[in-house]
């Protein structure tokens, strides 16, 4: 559990360093931003490090219609990455996008997982999602909503969502974590 929490510090600590002392990194200009890109890097090595390694705890057992959940949940972050460079429709709807993909991903795993490490990582990246929300939205206000997005562009976001969420399944099927249950 070490790792992942020595992971999920350094992900909050990098992710973080912006909103808590901007001056100090607004000081190290591009160096400040290899040093956050290696400060995530490595929070994101440690938690994959520490989740994959450690004991399996259960603290309960989800039900298996839950993984449909998950599957739909998955969709829609993917969908919700996308939208937020993309600007599709919905960004006019919801600020953080990519903030809201992170919070829905956290979400469908902790539903489907019912072990410690589960809560401690899943529960830790939640967290942080919403406390960048709120530090954000206190510091910077809302801008001018982005123009409705032509369909092209909004298919092109299912599209590719379906397209990267076949991959991810594809990818924790290889890893022995198959998603469809």
């Amino acid at each position: 559990m070490t790792l992942i929490v020595l992971g999920l510090a350094l992900w909050w600590a990098a992710h973080l360093w912006k909103r808590l002392a901007p001056g100090s990194r607004d000081a190290m200009g591009n160096a400040g931003k290899g040093l956050v890109t290696v400060g995530v890097l490595a929070g994101v090595v440690l938690m994959v490090m520490g989740y994959r390694g450690v004991e399996h705890i259960d603290l309960w057992y989800p039900p298996s219609f839950l993984t449909h959940v998950n599957n739909l949940l998955m969709f829609f972050a993917v969908y919700l990455y996308a939208a937020s460079g993309m600007k599709t429709r919905i960004t006019r709807v919801i600020r953080h996008p990519q903030l809201t993909a992170v919070k829905t991903w956290a979400i469908g795993h902790l539903l489907v997982n019912g072990d410690l490490a589960s809560v401690i990582l899943f529960g830790g990246l939640l967290a942080w999602a919403v406390v960048e929300v709120i530090l954000i939205n206190k510091a910077v206000p809302r801008g001018p909503l982005p123009e409705p997005a032509p369909m092209g562009k909004e298919s092109g976001a299912v599209v590719g969502a379906v397209v990267v969420l076949v991959a991810i399944m594809l990818v924790h099927n290889w890893l022995g974590v198959p998603p469809w249950g």
